[in-house]
């Protein structure tokens, strides 16, 4: 099986390609904008003929679309959420109509969820942020394509190599600047916002049985914890996974988003039912992995 990995070189473009590449059989090829890449990508620029010339010489069996903007204005966020799955989905029909497409989506495309519920796949999107808002629209490019495509709707992943652009990544960067100092002060905002966190390693596990298994599967599959979690957990959690001797401070305010979804959990069932997936990590195993990523990184260990 041939498998065009767009993203890459992201957060979960890396953990994704990894687990490709343990499918027996599988030839994993890398697209996208770095000059060592297999095929050169670019979504947020490329002219469609140019997209569907590389994608007749990739001649993959699928596709897996993991590039998108989580920061920026609102003209990036669209150039690469919202056009580039619609270009994406517009090659394909020319060069490779056959293959499935495996786009990851994101929960933010929901917006503020009812607390303690959760939300299933074929609830009323109401994005409030324009991160949430071109994905979503990313998400309607793929499932009105017409193609074999499924769109995974991912939490907030967490785990091993999680950037400092998230919050758990910057949290685990502000722990390891801190060290053992027992009067270290650790001052963030309101922590009290409750989000679905999923293990990469298990959306990247996701992934790989979307493009295994045989079709035709749901056009939408959220993949979470199912379980909705404080903020301020996290951050605890992870302070005590790193052995942090400090004060945590919530101070009033925080992001924008937070404040406007203030709950979010996915139902994860349909996940289960269509692919034979559940989350294999809990919350204490994917931050000791993060922190354990995050020490070696810090001791300069490879």
């Amino acid at each position: 099986m041939r498998i065009l990995v767009l993203g890459r070189t992201g957060y979960l473009g890396a953990h994704v390609a990894d687990r490709l590449r343990a499918l027996p059989g599988a030839r994993v090829f890398d697209g996208g904008r770095s000059p060592d890449a297999d095929f050169g990508v670019d979504l947020a620029a490329d002219p469609p003929d140019r997209l569907a010339a590389v994608l007749a010489a990739a001649a993959p069996d699928a596709v897996v679309n993991c590039a998108g903007a989580t920061g920026g204005d609102a003209v990036t966020l669209a150039e690469v959420n919202a056009r580039g799955p619609a270009l994406l989905c517009a090659a394909l029909h020319e060069a490779a109509p056959a293959a499935r497409l495996v786009h990851l989506g994101s929960a933010a495309e929901y917006g503020p969820g009812e607390p303690d519920s959760r939300v299933a796949e074929w609830a009323a999107t109401r994005p409030v942020t324009p991160y949430g808002a071109t994905k979503l629209a990313g998400t309607v490019a793929v499932t009105a394509s017409g193609l074999d495509g499924v769109v995974l709707r991912v939490g907030n992943p967490v785990g091993p190599g999680a950037p400092v652009t998230g919050l758990p990544g910057r949290i685990a960067a502000l722990l390891r600047g801190a060290g053992p100092d027992p009067d270290a002060v650790l001052r963030l905002g309101d922590l009290s916002a409750h989000r679905d966190f999923v293990d990469v390693r298990d959306v990247a596990r996701a992934v790989a049985l979307t493009v295994t298994t045989p079709g035709p599967l749901p056009p939408v599959l959220n993949i979470g914890a199912g379980r909705a979690v404080p903020v301020r957990d996290l951050v605890h959690t992870l302070a005590a996974a790193a052995g942090f001797r400090g004060r945590i401070e919530e101070e009033e305010g925080g992001s924008a988003r937070s404040a406007q979804v203030s709950w979010q959990c996915s139902d994860i069932t349909a996940a289960g039912e269509a692919l034979g997936w559940r989350p294999a990590h809990g919350l204490g195993d994917m931050l000791a992995a993060l922190w354990a990523a995050t020490a070696a990184e810090g001791s300069g260990a490879p």
